[in-house]
C-alpha cells in the first residue's frame, strides 16, 4: 500500500534569527512539495521557516493554505499571498483545522510550538483518532536528541513497541515522504 498525499501540513519555526541553512531548507521543502503536486498547509505566517516554506511552494506554482489565529494576524504576521488564509479564534482551533485539512504532517526545525504540534498529531495517530503519517525532516541533525529520547522512552516502556516508529525521521525530504507513504498505522 502506498498513500497519496494531496496536502501535507508543515510545522516549523517562525523565527528569522536562525542559521540561514534552516531557512534555505524550508524554502526548498516548499518547492519540493509543490513539485510533487502536494499542497502545503501551515500556520499562515510570513516570517521564519514558515514564511520560507510558503514562498518556496508559491514560487513553484504550488497551493498554500495558511491557518492563523486572530491574535497573530493582528500583529501583521499573516502571509497575504497564499492560496487561502484562514483566520481562526484560537491556537486550539488553528491546530484542529490544520489537522483536518492535511493528509500527513512534517516537522522542520522549530521550537516549543513545533514540538507541541508534532506530539499532538502523533498522539492522535497513536490513539487511532486519525490515520495520518508523521515525519521529521532532520536537517543538520537538529532532531538527533529527540530521536534518541524517543528511543529511550520506548526502551523504558513509556512508548509501546508498536508505536516506536510512529514518527519517521530522515534528513532527506524525498526519503521521508516515501517512507511516510509506505507506512501503516499500528493498531492501538
Amino acid at each position: 500500500m502506498s498513500r497519496q498525499f494531496r496536502r501535507v501540513c508543515v510545522f516549523c519555526g517562525s523565527s528569522n534569527d536562525v542559521d540561514v541553512r534552516y531557512l534555505d531548507m524550508a524554502r526548498e521543502v516548499g518547492r519540493s512539495l509543490a513539485g510533487r503536486g502536494i499542497a502545503v498547509v501551515y500556520g499562515g505566517g510570513h516570517v521564519g521557516l514558515m514564511g520560507q516554506v510558503a514562498e518556496g511552494a508559491l514560487e513553484s506554482g504550488g497551493e498554500v493554505y495558511g491557518v492563523i489565529p486572530e491574535k497573530l494576524q493582528a500583529l501583521e504576521l499573516g502571509h497575504e499571498g497564499l492560496t487561502d488564509l484562514f483566520i481562526v479564534d484560537s491556537m486550539r482551533n488553528r491546530k484542529a483545522m490544520m489537522t483536518f485539512m492535511s493528509d500527513a504532517f512534517i516537522a522542520l526545525a522549530g521550537g516549543l510550538g513545533t514540538l507541541e504540534e508534532l506530539f499532538e498529531v502523533t498522539t492522535l495517530t497513536q490513539l487511532g483518532y486519525q490515520d495520518k503519517p508523521v515525519g521529521v525532516l532532520n536537517t543538520l541533525g537538529y532532531y538527533d536528541a529527540l530521536r534518541a529520547f524517543l528511543g529511550r522512552a520506548s526502551d523504558e516502556g513509556f512508548i509501546r513497541p508498536q508505536h516506536r516508529g510512529l514518527i519517521h525521521f530522515d534528513d532527506n525530504l524525498d526519503g521521508l515522504l516515501d517512507a511516510m507513504a509506505r507506512s501503516e498505522t499500528p493498531v492501538f
